[in-house]
């Protein structure tokens, strides 16, 4: 008897074939349904695959590398310039180095302006004390200090009040600016001269000491002048705000 097929099922999509037998439908055997998909698909079906187990694998630690890093070498700081303030010029007997305030622990710079500062000072009150001896000697320049007010060098007190208060505003006005242009542009001082030198190279007759104790005698001889005639000063303006003379306090009244 001659099996016909009743009918097929796509083979891209087969699960199952139904195969007439005499009105008896047999289901489809397994190695048929391979049959068929090879000759459809040109090729024998695929072979279920091995499940593939998954090996461990047994990663080895390994001990962390101690790297040693070198030594970083610090580089020595520098101080900015070394100073001696103990044989310094102006420490002289008999207090030495006199520095009750501690300024000398600011560092070498602010001791270098301290310095020329001291010397400005000492300077500006040595002409002060001797502005004031020789005014109150009568000592006075000739002329008129000013034409508008009609006013003459004469007619100006010679105490320190009187100079004070006898020179009109315009005038002491002059004098701190003659003051000061001859501080800021003429003699001014350069860091590299030493502190108080500020003739320098202007065409100006300036004594000149090449001997070295000479040199260093005269020197503390400006510094010594210069503390005294800034106390001398202070002491005379403390006079004449008292109502005493600047010079003779105990015998002017």
């Amino acid at each position: 008897q001659r099996h016909t097929p009743h009918h097929l099922i796509d083979p891209r999509n087969l699960t199952a074939c139904r195969w007439s037998n005499g009105g008896t439908a047999t289901p489809a055997a397994p190695l048929l349904f391979r049959m068929v998909s090879s000759s459809f698909f040109g090729g024998a079906a695929a072979a279920p695959k091995k499940a593939t187990k998954k090996v461990a694998k047994k990663v080895a630690k390994k001990a962390p590398v101690k790297v040693k890093k070198a030594p970083v070498k610090k580089t020595p700081v520098k101080k900015a310039g070394s100073f001696s303030p103990d044989t310094d010029i102006g420490v002289t007997p008999p207090l030495g180095l006199f520095d009750p305030l501690g300024f000398l622990s600011r560092g070498p710079d602010a001791y270098r302006r301290y310095q020329e500062i001291e010397i400005k000072h000492g300077r500006l009150s040595m002409a002060a004390c001797l502005g004031v001896i020789v005014t109150e000697a009568g000592i006075k320049f000739p002329g008129y200090i000013s034409l508008s007010q009609d006013l003459t060098f004469d007619a100006i007190p010679g105490s320190l009040d009187g100079a004070y208060f006898g020179v009109p505003l315009a005038g002491w006005a002059q004098i701190v600016a003659l003051i000061a242009a001859l501080d800021i542009a003429v003699f001014r001082q350069d860091p590299e001269y030493p502190a108080g030198d500020v003739v320098q190279d202007l065409p100006i007759e300036w004594v000149r000491y090449d001997d070295p104790e000479v040199k260093a005698f005269k020197l503390n001889a400006e510094r010594n002048n210069g503390r005294a005639a800034m106390l001398g000063i202070l002491g005379m303006i403390s006079h004449t705000a008292l109502g005493q003379d600047a010079l003779f306090p105990i015998i002017s009244k």
